[in-house]
């Protein structure tokens, strides 16, 4: 895909130039090695996790038409959306914590645009060969090999990325009888939609647009400055131990001939996916895969010299002056992360099956009956969060005699129902005077384990 020329007036020069396609040339290292299993945990989590049973049901479920997400024993329903918020506070703070400690990490070895970008390099190294082979065949004319060897790519790509979007899809749509309705060509249009779309989307911006995701549309690269500093981990060129450049024959004494140890081979520059110099300092564009790393310690292993040149270090390091992991914006991402990590387990492990409020009729304060007693009237709710229809005791409990009215202690609530019934609460008028808060306690009759409470105001005559 070419950028657009923009002529400037009166000259023959362009704002901008066309975009070359970058062959990043394959690489082995440890932190190849490293990326590479990254990529295989997250590709698995993705297209495995779907096909999943738990408990005769699919682990990991958004089923929008009923309104239940499952996570494995988690039912989630729309009254827990707080949980939801509260995920993307925990990924956001986990990603300014990462960036202020270590840089791009996440662009390096987790990103979905990282991950998917490799996969599909791989089928494209597979059909049309390594790096050399790559170029020689796209400048060369178009001949038979040229055609197989192409479509070949193609037929990977286009059914890597349906089935990209079809597991896609079976995360919001049980994916065993989707899989059945696309065997069966009778899926629907939504499910056919979304598969195509998330499909397109996959084949587009891992297959072609790649690194210019990351350069220009990932609005990570503009504000990662933002949170780093001189302490930050970031992947750089060791300027003073590698200059002045230039070639030299393995063994010898780069020194001696004014030379620093960069060779200016540019496998630094033929193995980066985003086709930058890192011995040009830090850009945006470096998305931290470290490849650079393990292609320049290769060079020096192989000319005598040490590792390193290229490196994971800190600005302050590069300067010889002391590198502080902790300083204050660690510290405060790392507490807030942890207080935030910790809470969310404790309010998801202490969450109630079972959801009660009893809200009381503002229309009316009480009313008084000819036996002298006093009613004040409620709405009932209970919210059944198990996966099964549960029977459920109401009792109330205050200063005095009290009565529900209708006296109907047992109620039958469905999985995921919210029921809702109005009531009335009567006691003798006079025993005691005054308002009170009275307590109502919900219990399960089919697992005593599964209880709610709530509190609300009784209104009574003061006199």
């Amino acid at each position: 895909m070419n950028e657009v020329r923009i002529p400037l007036h009166g000259s023959g020069q362009s704002l901008y130039v066309a975009h070359e396609k970058v062959y990043p040339r394959e690489i082995d290292g440890r932190f190849t090695r490293l990326r590479t299993l990254s990529a295989w945990v997250l590709l698995g989590v993705f297209y495995v996790f779907p096909w999943i049973n738990w408990h005769g049901r699919q682990a990991v479920l958004f089923d929008l038409p009923a309104r239940k997400f499952f996570i494995f024993d988690l039912v989630f329903w729309p009254q827990d959306f707080i949980f939801l918020t509260w995920l993307l506070i925990i990924a956001a703070l986990s990603l300014f914590f990462v960036t202020a400690v270590a840089g791009r990490l996440w662009c390096g070895y987790a990103c979905p645009q990282t991950v998917w970008t490799e996969t599909f390099l791989w089928m494209e190294r597979v059909t049309e060969g390594d790096r050399s082979a790559r170029l020689k065949l796209d400048r060369g004319p178009w001949n038979g090999e040229k055609l197989l060897r192409k479509s070949a790519k193609q037929v990977l790509w286009v059914s890597f990325a349906l089935w990209t979007g079809f597991t896609f899809v079976g995360f919001f749509s049980p994916i065993r009888t989707l899989a059945t309705e696309a065997m069966a060509l009778s899926l629907g249009p939504w499910e056919t939609f979304w598969v195509f779309f998330y499909g397109f989307a996959t084949y587009g911006n891992a297959g072609y647009l790649r690194e210019q995701v990351c350069k220009y549309m990932c609005p990570y690269a503009r504000f990662q400055s933002a949170m780093f500093d001189k302490d930050t981990l970031v992947i750089t060129y060791d300027q003073e131990r590698g200059e002045p450049r230039g070639a030299r024959k393995r063994g010898t004494d780069a020194r001696a001939q004014g030379l620093g140890d960069c060779i200016d081979c540019t496998w630094c520059v033929q193995v980066c996916p985003t086709g930058i110099d890192i011995r040009q300092g830090l850009q945006i564009e470096c998305i931290a895969c470290a490849a650079c790393i393990d292609a320049c310690d290769e060079i020096m292993d192989k000319m005598g010299s040490p590792r390193g040149l290229i490196r994971y270090t800190t600005q302050h390091a590069l300067d010889h002056k002391p590198t502080r992991i902790l300083r204050p914006r660690v510290l405060i991402y790392g507490g807030l992360l942890s207080a935030l990590i910790v809470g969310f387990v404790v309010t998801v492990a202490m969450r109630s099956p079972v959801s009660l409020d009893v809200i009381r009729d503002r229309n009316s304060l009480y009313r008084l009956t000819d036996d002298g007693q006093v009613d004040n009237v409620y709405t009932l709710r209970i919210l059944n969060k198990t996966e099964k229809e549960r029977r459920f005791e109401l009792e109330v409990d205050g200063e005095g005699e009290f009565t529900l009215i209708p006296d109907k202690r047992v109620y039958v609530v469905k999985s995921g129902e919210v029921y809702s019934t109005p009531m009335r609460v009567r006691r003798p008028a006079y025993e005691p005077l005054g308002p009170q808060t009275i307590e109502f306690e919900l219990k399960s009759l089919d697992d005593e384990s599964i209880e709610a409470e709530t509190e609300a105001r009784f209104l009574a005559p003061t006199r």
